[in-house]
């Protein structure tokens, strides 16, 4: 996987999070992983194809979900990950998703994405990929967002 298509993902964070009231992202990791991917609590898989194929994989503990779908949310507590919290973190997904494609157009890339799929469980593994793929690790403000990208 070529490293400089990580960077369209990355910079959706630092781009759009900070509009919904987040400090603006900060790396802190990256590694490299093979095909599965564990899940830390909550996981939403957004498939996207075309020009690229691949899929990236939102993965967070339950308290940095809540964190992200209250801030989402204006603010409002979140105690538990009912519909409208879930629905707030796939719209988050969503926005950041189609952000990285325009990112990648920019780069000469068409690339459409699919709905995403979130998953609450932990002590399950999610297969992304038949090879490699790359492992960002972005704080929000104490809490952990973890991008696991593949593409190909």
């Amino acid at each position: 996987m070529d490293a400089k298509l990580v960077n369209p993902f990355v910079d959706a964070l630092v781009t759009v999070l900070p509009q919904m009231g987040f400090d603006v992202p900060k790396r802190a990791g990256m590694s490299v992983a093979n095909q599965m991917c564990n899940s830390l609590g909550v996981s939403i898989i957004v498939g996207f194809t075309k020009g690229l194929r691949g899929n990236v994989v939102y993965n967070m503990s339950e308290n940095a979900a809540k964190f992200i779908a209250s801030k989402m949310m204006m603010g409002m507590p979140v105690d538990e990950l009912n519909d409208m919290a879930q629905s707030a973190l796939s719209e988050m997904s969503n926005m950041l998703t189609a952000n990285a494609a325009t990112n990648l157009a920019g780069m000469g890339y068409t690339v459409d994405i699919s709905t995403p799929s979130l998953t609450v469980g932990q002590d399950f593994k999610i297969k992304i990929s038949s090879a490699q793929y790359l492992v960002v690790k972005m704080d929000l403000g104490g809490e952990i967002l973890e991008l696991n990208i593949a593409v190909q």
